[in-house]
């Protein structure tokens, strides 16, 4: 099973930046997909950036133009950076990363943006 190590994360005013990193490790032969969601107070969890192992991205249409996110295949490492932060980034951020059909998932690191 993969297990997904998150690190980064924490509390900046708006207009700020954070990046957040996550390393796979176990069974990581076959893994595609690996990205970032997240989920607000009161909110669903959404797609917030993914990217295959080909190298190809998307991103929601509220983070385009300020999150990038970024991959090392031969690490098995993800990170997301995050700029011009705003108070509604505000949420959880958890790794995703996919592998034959499967989802894995990380802990879960807290974004604050407050001023």
């Amino acid at each position: 099973q993969v297990q997904l190590v998150e690190s980064g994360g924490g509390l900046v005013q708006p207009g700020g930046s954070l990046r957040l990193s996550c390393a796979a490790s176990r069974m990581t032969a076959g893994i595609n997909g690996m990205g970032w969601y997240r989920q607000g107070p009161g909110k669903q969890r959404e797609l917030v950036a993914i990217i295959t192992r080909a190298g190809t991205t998307n991103y929601a249409d509220s983070v385009k133009g300020r999150f990038t996110i970024s991959r090392d295949n031969t690490q098995n490492t993800v990170a997301l950076q995050m700029n011009s932060l705003k108070t509604e980034d505000t949420a959880v951020y958890y790794c995703y990363a996919g592998r034959w059909g499967e989802e894995y998932w990380g802990q879960g690191t807290q974004v604050t943006v407050s001023p």
